[in-house]
């Protein structure tokens, strides 16, 4: 996972912990539920829990981080999902693409999911559109054919000799 991504996830993370803290018990220790559908790696788990301290989250001390993978075993998903909402964590981590997040969406519809990498979370269900997702899911999406267009109509202006087809020529 790049070090934007993950910075971005917690920063997601983050802001609905803060959300939902709000609404907690006095003493009470939020949980998080994070389902990978590979098993994580350590250097993952490692680097999620240090974001997690820049923010001022110390694992066991004022966070709980319910781990569960399926080891690559799509069979397990809505089990694992099912698991994750019965042990009635405040927001579920959902890590590793489309197929993780499309076993916890109906699992639940109030616990808050974070997304990550889940593709075109649009074109397979999971939220309304990018701008506004609707429901319990937000997140973060490296989907970006909506941006190519953008993307060659700034690189045309920052570089007005390029053709298509062919190598740039030097001048």
């Amino acid at each position: 996972m790049s070090k934007k991504i993950l910075i971005s996830l917690l920063a997601t993370v983050f802001l609905a912990i803060v959300y939902l803290a709000e609404a907690q018990q006095p003493g009470r220790i939020p949980t998080i539920g994070f389902m990978r559908g590979g098993s994580p790696t350590d250097a993952e788990v490692e680097a999620f829990r240090q974001g997690l301290r820049e923010l001022g989250y110390v694992e066991e001390k004022n966070i709980i981080i319910e781990y569960r993978h399926t080891g690559g075993k799509t069979d397990r998903f809505s089990n694992v999902a099912a698991e994750l909402v019965g042990l009635k964590v405040d927001i579920i981590v959902a890590a590793g693409g489309s197929a993780v997040v499309l076993a916890v969406k109906p699992a639940t519809d109030t616990i808050p999911i974070v997304m990550t990498n889940p593709g075109d979370p649009v074109a397979i269900g999971v939220v309304a559109s990018l701008a506004r997702p609707g429901g319990n899911i937000t997140g973060l999406s490296t989907f970006s054919t909506d941006l190519s267009g953008k993307r060659l109509e700034v690189l045309k202006e920052a570089v007005p000799k390029l053709k298509s087809g062919g190598p740039l020529e030097s001048r």
